[in-house]
């Protein structure tokens, strides 16, 4: 028992002695140098803000249509006997130019028959007038024979016109939208013959939001009453032709007055001249056909004392990051009038002189710490100083 009482004594000995010295070694061993890790803030780019003139353009888009488009109908029943070449879709006729013809042998007839009745009633009206100043006939008979005179007259000027109607014409210069009868077709009143429409104008239809309207001087409603147009801003309207880019000139002339129920849009109406280049001096511009889809480009008000950004400076649709004296970031809210692809104007929530950032930063704090580009000490060398001390520190 003595001897394993000393055999215990000595292993536990030997185990004190080890955690001893390994102390006493870990207490020789002199600590480690630590040197702070600088809390580096981020670098940002900022713009200082100016005031400026800013003149607004307007983006819209719509189709060309005619100013004039007219459904042909038979006013008078019979075959079509003849048919101008032009009347075909794509054909171009001017003013007056006949189209179609409907046989007009019976409205003939009828005019020499409303002639000869004329005739006759017009000598028996002469006959009671003479009898009745010498005192022969009654002033019944007088009225009875100037009544029938009259009737006479009236069937006149209606086979005349009877006669007319089976030459069919129009007002206007313009084009055949449509063809729909032919030749030794018999036609009534009513039926339909084709469409055409007016060259002289083409229109556009743009639709405005409210906020549009703000910058848009649009004509004065008292002109547009007085003549049915006026004169309005300037519209660039554009559309790929032949594969390139087509420019046009156009004028806005008439708003339609109304809130559209279901867009909530207002349509103003721009007005081209001589759509298809048809009349002398029009140039080499290329003919804007009726039904293409045209972007707009409406010329806009100008505003004095607004502030431009760059569009990408914005966070959401309005808000900025504006650097304060202290280079601490404050988020502000602001007052954007408009606002396009690369720029947006502000009417309120920043002043000349005011510095934002232009750099994006992917979790911005109120309040928080940066390095501005303006700055001398947060110059990019300072940096990298910074990033070495701390690698040399971990090496």
């Amino acid at each position: 028992m003595k001897r394993k009482a000393k055999r215990a004594l000595l292993i536990s000995g030997i185990f004190a002695g080890a955690v001893g010295l390994s102390v006493g070694l870990s207490q020789l061993k002199p600590p480690p140098e630590t040197k702070d890790i600088p809390d580096v803030a981020p670098l940002v780019e900022v713009l200082p803000l100016l005031e400026s003139t800013a003149s607004f353009r307007i983006a819209s888009q719509g189709t060309v249509g005619p100013r004039t488009e007219t459904i042909l109908s038979a006013e008078v029943s019979g075959s079509i006997v003849s048919i101008s070449p032009k009347f075909i879709a794509g054909g171009v006729f001017v003013k007056g130019e006949e189209l179609l013809r409907i046989d007009p042998t019976n409205y003939s007839v009828a005019v020499d028959q409303a002639e000869a009745l004329l005739r006759q009633r017009q000598i028996e009206y002469d006959g009671a007038l003479k009898l009745r100043t010498q005192g022969y006939r009654a002033e019944s008979e007088y009225a009875s024979a100037a009544a029938a005179l009259a009737t006479a007259r009236a069937d006149l000027v209606k086979a005349e016109r009877n006669l007319e109607r089976t030459h069919i014409t129009l007002p206007y210069d313009g084009m055949v939208r449509a063809k729909e009868a032919d030749l030794g077709q018999y036609v009534n009143p009513g039926t339909r013959l084709g469409v055409t429409f007016a060259t002289d104008y083409a229109e556009v239809r743009l639709p405005l939001t409210d906020r549009d309207l703000a910058f848009i001087d649009l004509p004065d409603a008292a002109a547009i009453r007085a003549s049915g147009a006026a004169e309005g801003p300037l519209v660039e309207l554009s559309a790929i032709q032949k594969g390139q880019l087509t420019h046009w000139q156009a004028r806005i002339v008439r708003t339609e007055g109304v809130v559209d129920e279901r867009s909530r849009v207002t349509y103003v109406v721009a007005r081209i001249a001589d759509p298809y280049k048809l009349q002398p001096g029009a140039g080499e511009e290329s003919p804007l056909p009726m039904g293409t889809f045209v972007a707009a480009n409406i010329e806009g008000a100008t505003v004095e004392n607004v502030i431009r950004v760059p569009r990408s400076a914005l966070r959401g649709n309005n808000q900025l990051m504006f650097i304060d004296a202290d280079n601490r970031l404050r988020i502000r809210t602001v007052n954007v009038l408009r606002a396009d692809a690369e720029y947006a104007y502000l009417g309120g929530g920043a002043m000349p002189g005011d510095r934002i950032s232009t750099t994006a930063i992917e979790s911005p704090i109120n309040g928080m710490k940066v390095r501005t580009s303006d700055d001398p000490v947060a110059e990019p060398e300072d940096d990298g100083e910074q990033r070495l001390a701390v690698e040399s520190d971990r090496g």
